[in-house]
C-alpha cells in the first residue's frame, strides 16, 4: 500500500442538466454541477442560515458519462465518489488560474442516483421504471448504483 488516499463523497443535487463535452482527442466527457447544502440555527439572532458549496464533477468514463447524460437532470440526488484533481489553467490575460474538481475516472469513481427518473407526464405523479442494471437487486426502490 502506498500510505496515499485521494477520496471524495458528495450527496447532493444538480444545479443544472449534465454537460456533454469532446476532448481534442475525440473522447467524451461529462461535467456535472452538484449541490451540497448545510444549514444552522444562529444563536444570536435565532434565524436559520443556509450555506451551499458548489461543487464541479468531471467524469471521465464515457460509459458512466453517457448514462449520467441520458438519465440525469437538474435537481436530481446523486451520491458521487472520486478523485479531488485540481487543474491549472490561464485566463485570456495570461494570468493562473485554477481550478478544483471531483473526477470519475473508468477505475476510480462511483455515481449513484438517488431518486427516481420521474416520467414527462409529472401530472401523473407515477415513476418511470428504471432500467435494470448489474447493481440493482431486483428491488426497484433501490438506488441505481453505476
Amino acid at each position: 500500500m502506498s500510505g496515499f488516499l485521494n477520496r471524495v463523497q458528495l450527496i447532493g443535487n444538480l444545479g443544472r442538466d449534465p454537460e456533454l463535452r469532446t476532448t481534442q482527442t475525440g473522447k467524451s466527457v461529462v461535467t456535472l454541477s452538484v449541490a451540497t447544502s448545510e444549514s444552522w440555527k444562529d444563536d444570536r439572532t435565532g434565524d436559520r442560515i443556509e450555506r451551499t458549496e458548489w461543487h464541479r464533477v468531471v467524469i471521465w468514463n464515457e460509459a458512466l458519462g453517457n448514462i449520467a447524460e441520458k438519465y440525469l437532470a437538474k435537481g436530481a440526488k446523486v451520491f458521487i465518489e472520486g478523485k479531488l484533481t485540481t487543474r491549472k489553467w490561464q485566463d485570456e490575460s495570461g494570468a493562473d488560474r485554477y481550478s478544483t474538481e471531483i473526477h470519475l475516472t473508468p477505475y476510480n469513481g462511483t455515481l449513484t442516483f438517488l431518486d427516481s427518473k420521474k416520467n414527462s407526464n409529472e401530472a401523473s405523479g407515477a415513476d418511470e421504471p428504471r432500467e435494470r442494471t448489474p447493481a440493482a437487486d431486483g428491488n426497484v426502490d433501490d438506488p441505481i448504483s453505476f
